[in-house]
């Protein structure tokens, strides 16, 4: 149980960081950013696919982290989002370096969940490009009742949404470890997961859980060849570390966060069935 609380605890310490940096700009282009500023970062939105799938497969979930808030006070847009969550990788490529994977297979996988995320993104922001997308930072603040009205306390407004979050995220984590360790996944669970597209589907499903230790399960299934790579990579794919946590957590509009969690189910779903297709030289 101790050890359960200290991994916990370090794991909330390292994601600290993300939540502040995210929320120190989020209170800087509130209170200080010109409306040209604002206008130049929102203008970037086409991009943003992009640049988020190329940040969510560095080896960490602080940016999914990092880009719920964006989302949540309409920054970034739906696209961006989900190409980030995608891409996110979390404890996969530490664990496949742990086991000494050839760098050429990685680099593989990396690059296919890289490629596929900003697809996913660039034709979800067509899709919805006719939807309305208003900047709205200050609604953030209003609902956590943060102390943000002056404009000389960015870092405390920033230090006070992060510690909310950080304390949120620690006790449901907490929660999500107990469960794994009493009740762990099973070699007659593992057989399941040999099944086409059902394999794909309960992957993505697991994948969800809002924790590091869905991608470390599904990574270590994948190289102790329980899962083949299809499966993996819709466990992965879905696995967007706290992303999703702090998603509903932040963003009020529960009907909207049911339907961002679902696309990003389809997607990761469909990510590892489309891998099929391929021929990968792993």
């Amino acid at each position: 149980m101790l050890e359960l609380f200290l991994e916990t605890l370090i794991d909330n310490l390292k994601l600290f960081p993300f939540l502040f940096a995210a929320y120190l700009l989020l209170e800087y282009l509130e209170h200080k950013a010109s409306e040209k500023t604002l206008n130049i970062v929102c203008n970037t939105k086409k991009e943003g696919p992009l640049i988020g799938s190329l940040c969510g497969i560095i080896p960490q979930c602080g940016f999914s982290a990092a880009i719920s808030n964006f989302y949540a006070a309409r920054i970034v847009t739906l696209g961006t989002l989900i190409a980030v969550f995608l891409s996110t990788s979390d404890e996969m490529i530490p664990i496949m370096i742990a086991e000494s994977m050839p760098f050429k297979n990685i680099a593989i996988i990396v690059c296919y969940k890289f490629l596929y995320a900003m697809i996913c993104g660039i034709i979800i922001d067509f899709c919805f490009k006719k939807s309305s997308f208003k900047v709205d930072i200050g609604s953030l603040c209003k609902n956590e009742n943060c102390p943000c009205e002056k404009e000389d306390s960015l870092i405390e407004a920033a230090f006070f949404h992060s510690f909310k979050i950080a304390v949120f995220i620690f006790f449901i984590t907490f929660v999500f470890n107990l469960s794994i360790e009493f009740f762990p996944i099973n070699g007659d669970f593992s057989k399941i997961l040999q099944t086409p597209v059902i394999s794909e589907c309960l992957s993505a499903l697991f994948g969800l859980i809002p924790n590091c230790s869905s991608s470390v399960i599904i990574t270590q299934l994948y190289i102790d060849g329980t899962i083949n790579l299809s499966s993996m990579l819709s466990g992965t794919l879905t696995g967007s570390g706290v992303g999703i946590l702090i998603l509903f957590r932040i963003n009020r509009n529960l009907y909207e966060n049911l339907k961002i969690l679902a696309l990003l189910y389809v997607c990761g779903v469909a990510g590892g069935i489309l891998s099929n297709l391929f021929t990968f030289p792993i």
